[in-house]
């Protein structure tokens, strides 16, 4: 046989061990940390937190928990018209347990995962639920940018009121015509595949959200809420430490910290988050050692209302009936 008629397979991606990807991360996260205080005096740090108001910490953890209630609810929308039939309450449930478990992975998609596979109880249905849950998160992005450029066009250019819902408008309605066309193009990938191809049948699942154009809007309307709620929570939080700047301030700063952590680069966001606030913030005269205090109550939020979701996956986990026993 002529060995220019051999086949040669495609060579195959290689994949970090999950091991070593927990590995890297962890180390990322402590250079990003160790980078972020490398100037900090820790006994200023001490100072602020000693001297806090604890009161407006609890009311941003109060806030957060709501925020994520809000989040279950629009995620819902998007699941139902795929034919997961379940009441607001399992949808809410289940998002915060992802919470939980994007806390420890070392994934930043880990607590997608997890939500998807609690969701569906066959292959086939948690890949159809993980598709809700692309949906929730590419709305959520698509508010957290809008958001976030229309606060830093109007800190940057000074805009009135007017000129600010006018940014807004022509944002949201560019993100709304992109998820327009994206949904239209999925007859059109349809027909480009064979009958019998697996993706088809896939294809044809989703068509529930072309046929619902307002379910989108719907949910980036949702997505709003979620995250002017999630600024509002940073904004509180800071207020524990007197750090007090106007609304529009944390409305681009917070979508900015927010984007950033969506990188996966550290765990948790920690590090990233920290020097970013320190940056953003020293714009508007706040000390560093300030930001980075800010930045590590708003992580300890993040992480008090994650434990929320562990408590609830217990919960849920010793709510099951025990298997029955082999006949």
């Amino acid at each position: 046989m002529d060995a220019s008629t051999v086949a040669v397979p495609p060579p195959t991606r290689q994949r970090l061990p999950p091991w070593l990807n927990l590995v890297l991360r962890l180390a990322a996260t402590g250079a990003l940390m160790a980078y972020a205080v490398r100037d900090v005096k820790w006994s200023d740090l001490g100072g602020h937190l000693r001297n806090a108001h604890w009161k407006w910490w609890l009311a941003g953890l109060a806030a957060s928990v709501l925020v994520q209630v809000i989040a279950g609810i629009r995620w819902a929308a998007l699941a139902r018209p795929l034919g997961f039939l379940r009441p607001r309450r399992f949808f809410i449930w289940r998002f915060f347990e992802g919470m939980f478990f994007s806390l420890c992975l070392p994934s930043s998609i880990g607590g997608d995962v997890i939500k998807a596979y609690r969701v569906g109880d066959t292959t086939s249905r948690r890949l159809l639920a993980g598709c809700s849950v692309l949906a929730d998160r590419l709305t959520g992005l698509a508010a957290l940018g809008v958001l976030a450029g229309t606060a830093l066009a109007a800190n940057e250019y000074r805009l009135g009121l007017a000129a600010t819902l006018g940014v807004a408008l022509a944002l949201l309605a560019g993100v709304l015509v992109a998820f327009w066309l994206g949904l239209q193009s999925i007859d059109r990938i349809m027909n480009l595949l064979p009958e019998s191809h697996r993706a088809r049948a896939f294809l044809a699942q989703l068509l529930p959200y072309q046929q619902r154009p307002l379910l989108i809007t719907q949910a980036v309307g949702w997505s709003f809420l979620v995250q002017m709620g999630g600024a509002v929570v940073v904004a509180l939080m800071a207020r524990t430490l007197q750090v007090e700047l106007p609304l529009v301030v944390w409305f681009s700063v917070v979508p900015l910290v927010a984007l950033l952590m969506v990188l996966p680069v550290s765990i948790g966001g920690f590090g990233m988050r920290e020097n970013a606030m320190e940056m953003l913030l020293g714009k508007y005269g706040v000390a560093k050692d300030q930001a980075i205090a800010v930045a590590l109550l708003w992580g300890l939020g993040t992480i008090l209302t994650g434990l929320v979701g562990g408590l609830l996956f217990l919960l849920d986990r010793r709510a099951e009936p025990a298997p029955a026993p082999d006949a």
